[in-house]
């Protein structure tokens, strides 16, 4: 087997840019043309044409094979005129046979050096198509919505050896990997449009997204147990405050990790392989041939397995053949024999709590999150054509990071700090938002919104303090709106986790800004993470307050403290029920206090609800998201 050239293209496609990322590519592909060595196959991840969350925008972004590997050769033509053919893995959504699938190829592409790439019926070979098998539709995935899946697993030969790919889930399940290996693949191309989430410390005390230290561990559980080189390519960027993680790799045959991309960023990964490794690993660890040997015996039982499923109504017998091997009897288990010496007692290993479950901790990794929240501000700011952020800034803690990390990410200069204080506004609001300011060298508005809120005011003098207050809160997102008009600027919210579920905002004010960095962090999270980032110690350590009346606190309304308040949400997020949380030690009635504020204000984390007279309601049916 000869040495084999790879490149991954870590890449962050513009959403829904068809043409835009076609060119795109083609530099990328003329760029690898140009490495030395030069790349036998370049891989692209999933859905890289036109970004992984369109929704309905699915079947107006749809294109054939053979038309993208047709755009693939005259683009690569046009950037590198002189290149030599090259391999290319790439994700797109796919039309075939009247259907839209999410789909990788594998194609081969090259030109004439007399002709036109474009016209040439040489331009590019084929070699294989791959639909996925594994359609993810739950928690923020709705793939089967939009496409079809796929029902095959195939390796193919190329020029260098036999490969097979994978969509993204297809890997999370371990037949795939195995059809594959069976099926004779050296290499295994595993393609993906992976969200980062959650924090996983890993044995060297860096700490990455829970998600990147499980996509490695399953693509080294792949490559180890068959004996295989594996390689994952992953987008990056950020859609509809999803962020794609990176951090693609090429795994050897042992499991070893031969090259690995950043986190977040664009890149070209190179990586030379000896594919004689593969015979290596499998001499000294002969699992697949042990699996082969096996493999007769295992069928049967997983037929056996797959009919009691059928029995128990585990799986639907909606087909002749389904309904044939329902019917079949049942093989006889034989009951293991007793041992005829009864062991040494053993000694008792036990966890206090072993039987009882708990959600991920709160805890955060301060550094990680920062270069997470960074990133995507950069990234959404640049999808958007936006290169300034307008900001209301309180004096509070909340505000105050969200400037401090809009300065990080887009430059002091391209930050604008508002302040708007009304007349009964505390003095060190002012102070505090001021320090802020100077801290971060952002640029600064005070606006004085006691006239606007006193000029409606007067005409309802009956108000009390909640609708006061949330006539100042309109007003406020008036100005910043304004402002965003005037300078061109995007306005940033800076609502916590905390208090968008308890509800703790005024509808269409503090929830309004379109971007928010911190709107996915508890309340706790915010005062972990403040001191890391350098916040005055003054505005972290103060009470929260909506300051909209003298005296207010946001522990003072809600009746309980963030602390409490933030683990009970966390519990009950993470599908854990009162009862099961008053099992636990939690307070009863302060379980009670959160799920009510928590079920009792999910119309203002909403649009608002409107009567669907058509079968393309928008947001039901006509679905854009919103970076669409």
């Amino acid at each position: 087997m000869p040495l084999l050239h790879l490149a991954i293209a870590q890449f962050r496609p513009r959403k829904g840019d068809l043409d835009g990322n076609l060119r795109r590519i083609g530099d990328v592909l003329a760029q690898a043309a140009a490495l030395t060595p030069r790349p036998h196959v370049v891989q692209f991840p999933e859905t890289v044409l036109t970004g992984y969350f369109v929704e309905g925008g699915v079947r107006e972004l749809a294109i054939t094979a053979e038309d993208l590997a047709r755009r693939l050769a005259k683009h690569f033509h046009a950037a590198a005129p002189e290149a030599e053919p090259l391999d290319v893995v790439i994700g797109f959504y796919e039309r075939f046979g009247g259907d839209l699938h999410n789909s990788m190829l594998y194609v081969r592409v090259r030109h004439e050096r007399d002709g036109d790439a474009e016209a040439s019926a040489n331009a590019f070979e084929i070699l294989h198509v791959h639909r996925k098998n594994f359609l993810p539709t739950y928690g923020m995935f709705d793939e089967e919505r939009f496409v079809e899946r796929g029902y095959a697993v195939r390796a193919f030969d190329t020029p260098w050896g036999r490969a097979a790919m994978l969509v993204c889930e297809d890997a999370w399940h371990s037949l795939t990997g195995l059809i594959a290996a069976l099926d004779g693949a050296h290499v295994i191309f595993v393609s993906s449009a992976a969200p980062a989430r959650g924090t996983f410390e890993r044995d060297d005390g860096a700490s990455v997204p829970t998600t990147v230290a499980r996509w490695h561990r399953l693509v080294r559980d792949i490559a180890e147990e068959h004996g295989v080189f594996v390689t994952l390519a992953n987008l990056v960027g950020s859609e509809g405050g999803r962020m794609f993680q990176g951090s693609s790799v090429v795994i050897g045959p042992r499991g070893d990790t031969r090259a690995s991309a950043p986190l977040w960023d664009e890149a070209l990964l190179t990586a030379t392989v000896d594919l004689d490794d593969i015979v290596r690993a499998r001499a000294d660890v002969p699992m697949l041939s042990d699996l082969r040997t096996a493999l007769p015996a295992l069928r049967r039982e997983l037929d056996r397995a797959f009919e009691g499923d059928l029995r128990r109504g585990r799986v639907a017998a909606d087909s002749q053949a389904a309904r044939a091997v329902a019917a079949r009897p049942m093989a006889p288990v034989t009951a293991p024999r007793e041992p005829t010496i009864a062991p040494a007692p053993l000694s008792v290993v036990s966890s206090a709590d072993s039987s009882r479950g708990a959600p991920p901790p709160l805890d955060i990794d301060a550094a990680l999150v920062e270069g997470w929240l960074v990133a995507f501000l950069r990234d959404e700011f640049a999808r958007r054509g936006f290169r300034k952020a307008v900001v209301g800034l309180s004096g509070g803690v909340d505000s105050a990071l969200v400037t401090t990390l809009a300065a990080r990410a887009l430059g002091p200069a391209n930050v604008i700090a508002v302040r708007m204080p009304y007349r009964t506004s505390s003095p060190d609001s002012l102070a505090h938002a001021q320090m802020v300011i100077d801290q971060t060298g952002v640029e600064s508005r005070t606006v004085d919104i006691s006239g606007a809120v006193d000029g409606y005011l007067q005409h309802e003098p009956e108000a009390d303090a909640a609708r006061r207050g949330n006539v100042m809160a309109r007003v406020r997102m008036i100005v910043l709106f304004d402002l965003s008009a005037k300078c061109r600027a995007l306005p940033l919210g800076t609502g916590n986790k905390s208090e968008r579920l308890l509800g703790y905002f005024t509808w269409h004010a503090d929830d309004s800004p379109p971007v928010n960095p911190i709107g996915d962090l508890f309340k706790t999270q915010i005062w972990a993470l403040a001191p890391y980032l350098g916040l005055p110690g003054v505005i972290t350590e103060k009470p929260a307050t909506a300051d909209l009346i003298q005296g207010q606190t946001d522990e003072g309304d809600f009746g309980i403290s963030y602390a409490k308040a933030d683990q009970i949400l966390n519990w009950l997020l993470n599908g854990y029920s009162p009862a099961e949380l008053a099992s636990r030690g939690f307070d009863p009635a302060d379980v009670e206090l959160v799920r009510k504020r928590l079920d009792g204000t999910h119309w203002k984390r909403k649009l608002p609800t409107v009567a669907m007279l058509s079968g393309i309601a928008i947001g039901e049916s006509y679905l854009r998201p919103v970076d669409y």
